[in-house]
């Protein structure tokens, strides 16, 4: 299990659920990274992705790789990688479609996500 200032990759469908269910008891903001291997964009993100795990401790930043876990980037109706899917307390607040690292960062400070003084 990940701590603050880490990405959490999932492979099983039963470590996502419980780990999505644990931090919407948590209220804090959920970003989900939806990658996938073949996708040079998706490589791009990832160092970026987990920069900002380390600015936003007070942020769950969670990675699926939708060719592994198919039934959750169907749920969340991901058609485009990588699209990051913003969520509070179960809801879905927000998406970004694309490497758009800015406008990830603009999202995340928007729905609440504090910069860790370094």
């Amino acid at each position: 299990m990940a701590g603050e200032g880490e990405v959490i990759t999932f492979h099983s469908y039963d470590a996502w659920n419980e780990k999505v269910k644990e931090a919407n008891e948590s209220k804090k903001l959920i970003v989900i990274d939806f990658t996938a291997s073949w996708c040079p964009p998706c490589r791009f993100m990832g160092p970026v992705f987990a920069e900002m795990a380390k600015k936003f401790t007070n942020v769950f930043f969670f990675k699926i790789d939708v060719d592994e876990l198919q039934l959750v980037a169907q749920e969340f109706k991901v058609e485009a990688m990588p699209t990051f899917v913003f969520m509070k307390e179960g809801e879905i607040v927000d998406r970004v479609v694309g490497a758009a690292k800015d406008e990830i960062h603009e999202t995340l400070l928007k729905h609440g996500g504090l910069v860790a003084s370094a």
